[in-house]
């Protein structure tokens, strides 16, 4: 089975995951009435009747793709399997992805990859993707931390990220826990707490490190080196890359920002959060739930997610398994989200799309200024997409202009021609053009021993005085 989510497929389905790894891009529901708790109730009852018509739908399917089954040869018997699966697919609640990581190329050698938790906290783990039983490449191998976006799908959606940094660096990723899944006595889970967390995982990784953040947490890792250049801490990275994040969405606003800014705090917090029910282990926590986020999702390019379906039966009446697979890929990935907790997506949504607060320098950390211009060490890589539509052009370079003190040849900006907000952090174009360089930037400030002193290609940049 393919490891990657195939790149066409993201533009067939429309926006997709450009929805789903944007700041909550796809979340709010235009209108409607308000939440009750009870929606989330009905939602799992829902999943509960529909189980038994789910496994009659899987028996039937079996029965008409038996080849001893004659009808299994005729177009009748594969429009019956493909109805099931169809039925199937389409009511069904997706689990989390797995990696499906297994080995990389190091040095030109096969090497396996084993994933490991790290270091764990109850809302989130830090997975290392050890490559094992290689040799030592001659090659500097930065140590990099991702911190995947939490804002609906898991970090798994960062497969591609991931696989594109295995083979030349010693990479971790945040893997953020589904908020359902976390007991209420764990206690709350804000921007705050999600700013300390990126400060511990730091800590944990003992220095020379260098951090990429995707999309929405470029807030918060901007905030936490900020809070450890000011203290003078000895882990703070050595590097940052901010790819499409809403540093000052104030720039080229989008659709999703003027949404945001129009509706305000208030209306989120009557319109999209409630409790999780039982038997969750997470029952009574206040969520913003993955199935309204995956209701955001569709119904934004609704028509565009039919045909896709449509185009799956076809395929398997048709016994074209390629695109048929290439569909499950896709949306094994795209319809597996997970619930935010409330205090986290309420601060975010206010401190970020609303207020504008880091921009402003009203930002606050547990009654703590958050003052960028502290940073004066960690060297800044900001990137963004010319077509993104959830973080416009102009609102993650923003972040040059409030790291007033970080000198002019430790900063840099890319604009990656041709791709959206996706095309960002994946696909050929990441893999080929936007990949290189942050490896360019990373081994240029890499802190490096004498016995690895050598010339290293700097990235063909501008860069940002």
């Amino acid at each position: 089975m393919a490891t990657k989510v195939h790149y066409a497929a993201l533009q067939q389905a429309g926006r997709g995951p450009e929805m789903a790894i944007g700041e909550f891009g796809g979340a709010p529901i235009s209108g409607g009435p308000v939440l009750s708790n009870g929606l989330y109730w009905a939602y799992e009852m829902g999943q509960a009747a529909l189980n038994p018509a789910r496994a009659l739908a899987d028996v039937t399917k079996l029965y008409f793709k038996n080849p001893l089954n004659p009808l299994a040869h005729f177009t009748y018997g594969k429009s019956i399997a493909a109805a099931m699966e169809l039925f199937e697919r389409s009511t069904r609640r997706y689990a989390k992805p797995e990696w499906n990581l297994t080995s990389t190329l190091v040095g030109g050698e096969r090497a396996p990859v084993h994933i490991s938790a790290v270091w764990e906290r109850p809302f989130c783990r830090l997975l290392h993707f050890e490559r094992m039983f290689c040799h030592t490449p001659r090659r500097p191998q930065p140590k990099v931390l991702i911190v995947a976006p939490m804002s609906g799908h898991y970090a798994t959606l960062l497969r591609g990220t991931v696989e594109a940094f295995i083979p030349n660096h010693d990479v971790y990723i945040t893997d953020w826990v589904d908020a359902r899944m976390v007991p209420l006595s764990e206690g709350r889970f804000d921007l705050d707490d999600y700013i300390d967390y990126i400060i511990s995982i730091l800590h944990r990784l003992g220095g020379d490190t260098h951090v990429i953040a995707v999309c929405q947490p470029s807030v918060p890792v901007l905030a936490a080196v900020a809070l450890m250049e000011a203290d003078q801490d000895p882990y703070a990275p050595l590097s940052m890359t901010l790819m499409g994040g809403p540093i000052d969405t104030r720039s080229n606003p989008t659709g999703v920002n003027k949404l945001a800014q129009e509706r305000g705090t208030d209306w989120f917090r009557r319109n999209v959060i409630t409790k999780v029910p039982f038997p969750q282990p997470g029952v009574m926590r206040d969520v913003y739930p993955g199935f309204l986020q995956l209701h955001g999702f569709v119904s934004m390019n609704l028509d565009r997610h039919v045909d896709a379906h449509r185009d799956l039966f076809v395929n398997l009446v048709r016994g074209d398994g390629d695109s048929a697979q290439k569909h499950r890929e896709f949306y094994d990935e795209y319809l597996a989200v997970m619930d935010l907790a409330a205090e986290y997506y309420l601060q975010t949504v206010d401190t970020v799309f609303v207020r504008h607060a880091l921009p402003k320098g009203e930002m606050m950390h547990r009654g703590r200024p958050i003052e960028p211009a502290a940073i004066r060490n960690t060297a800044l890589l900001t990137i963004e997409g010319e077509n993104d539509d959830i973080s416009g052009v102009g609102q993650t370079e923003a972040a040059h202009r409030l790291c007033v003190n970080i000198p002019a040849e430790r900063k840099a900006h890319y604009l990656q021609l041709g791709v959206g907000h996706y095309g960002v952090f994946n696909g050929s174009r990441f893999r080929s053009e936007v990949a290189p360089r942050i490896a360019d930037f990373m081994l240029t400030h890499e802190r490096r021993t004498k016995a690895q002193e050598r010339p290293v290609r700097r990235p063909l940049m501008k860069v940002v005085g």
